[in-house]
């Protein structure tokens, strides 16, 4: 009776030991974790907003922050 109380200590000891090393590798940080860029921020030439460069709408060099603003624009003759 006493060698399988000791063998089930053992076992705990060591899945203990596993569960510990598994949460510790887990948790460094991943060198393939994306950084992110800096990026250019422009202004809605409708209403002013500040945004992303890779978000606007550009037309004839002027930035729009949704189509809607570029199509005002349009008709406006801004």
């Amino acid at each position: 009776m006493m060698k399988y109380l000791l063998l089930f200590a053992f076992l705990g000891v060591v899945w203990w030991i596993w569960s510990k090393r598994k949460v510790s590798v887990d948790s460094k940080p991943s060198s393939t974790r994306r950084v992110p860029t800096e990026e250019k921020m422009v202004t809605c030439v409708h209403c002013g907003v500040h945004l992303p460069e890779s978000e606007g709408l550009i037309e004839d060099g002027r930035i729009y922050c949704c189509e809607a603003h570029r199509a005002a624009s349009r008709s406006t003759g801004r």
